[in-house]
């Protein structure tokens, strides 16, 4: 089997800041906006941009996410030319070796890529919101003849100390790479989204291997490395949505800009081929009972609402029961808002129960979440 270009997946993030809501489940595999889990969207993509080989690496806490990502079948990676290979960390000759970064990951993986021999390897991360079409991306690339393309977002000044930052000349070829500098020269952050050119990624992996001090990251190592031997390392620059949904704040933000249409993640154009794909809960549509009430909110398969639900998202199967009130919040699949209850700026984990007339959050301060 030999293909042009193949996506390689890093799934197996613990999610630390998003506490409770990781720590059973691998981040990747978290829920959000109301029927969809974060894989889905590189996943998606990948299908979108007719990628038909997928490598999805996993690590922490990947029981779930392993047995949801299946055979490939919700992105129509099943195919007998398609796949979409889970791939944890194995036990060799050398022992078990969990994975020590995001170089190493891929590094650990070289056979799997070799018995594919593609031409370009897109490596991405499984924890962010986007629609992209990978495909311009590659064409970008091969227009430079480049041996790396590094998707770049534009931050504002202020930000951007938070990222890696591209500093790039008139044709977007990168002369230097900072890890989130205290003095950004540029604005232009890493989406931790790369293609490589295949025989120049697999030398740079090996190299870095043999490299004791090396933290196998590919920020911190292959990137500046490649940059340091004036390889052909460019910028491609990305102008849609794209949020790191890291932490509470950016989770329960990100879930809020499909109400408020002022960041569109573009969930609901019908017109771009960019459609996001998903499980099938295959529930009971939902249903606003003769009290209930709803505004400005996104309801899901199986929800019920017989209370008031106001610029909130509603998982499949959650109930919201009679003077219950639900405000500014995300309530997640299972759930069950009891009589009374009022929630405000939360995040309701999955199929976590408020009892009657418990109030999360009354002072709104911050983002509350509640799991068990």
């Amino acid at each position: 089997m030999t293909k042009e270009l193949v996506a390689m997946i890093l799934a197996g993030g613990k999610g630390t800041r998003l506490e409770a809501l990781t720590k059973k489940v691998a981040k990747p595999a978290v829920y959000y906006g109301g029927r969809y889990r974060i894989i889905d969207f590189p996943l998606s993509n990948c299908a979108n941009s007719g990628i038909d080989t997928v490598g999805v690496l996993t690590q922490y806490e990947s029981v779930a996410l392993n047995n949801y990502i299946g055979n490939g079948e919700k992105w129509g990676l099943d195919g007998v030319r398609s796949l979409a290979s889970i791939l944890p960390p194995r036990q060799t000759e050398e022992g078990a070796n969990w994975y020590r970064g995001t170089a190493d990951a891929i590094a650990q993986n070289l056979d799997f890529l070799d018995s594919i021999k593609p031409k370009y390897v897109l490596i991405l991360s499984g924890d962010h919101i986007y629609k992209m079409n990978y495909r311009t991306m590659l064409e970008n690339h091969k227009k430079n003849n480049a041996d790396a393309t590094i998707a770049v977002l534009n931050v504002t000044l202020k930000e951007a100390s938070r990222f890696g930052i591209m500093n790039v000349n008139e044709d977007m070829s990168i002369y230097e790479f900072e890890e989130k500098p205290k003095e950004p020269k540029s604005t232009l952050a890493s989406m931790g989204i790369y293609i490589f050119t295949y025989s120049v990624l697999r030398d740079a992996l090996i190299k870095d291997l043999k490299n004791e001090d090396s933290d196998h990251d590919f920020g911190k190592n292959i990137i500046p490395y490649l940059i340091s031997k004036k390889k052909k390392v460019y910028a491609y620059r990305f102008d849609g949505y794209w949020k790191d949904v890291g932490t509470l704040e950016s989770l329960w933000e990100a879930n809020m800009d499909l109400l408020d249409n002022k960041q569109d993640v573009g969930l609901y154009d019908s017109e771009d081929n960019m459609k996001i794909y998903s499980e099938d809960t295959k529930s009971v549509p939902e249903y606003i009972g003769k009290e209930g009430s709803v505004k400005n909110s996104l309801l899901n398969q199986g929800s019920v609402v017989l209370g008031s639900v106001e610029h909130s998202v509603i998982s499949n199967e959650a109930i919201i029961e009679e003077n219950a009130i639900v405000v500014d919040s995300v309530v997640m699949p299972g759930a069950r808002i009891k009589k009374g209850a009022k929630v405000y700026k939360a995040i309701i984990g999955d199929n976590v129960v408020i009892e009657e007339n418990t109030i999360i959050n009354k002072e709104k301060k911050g983002i509350v979440l509640v799991k068990d």
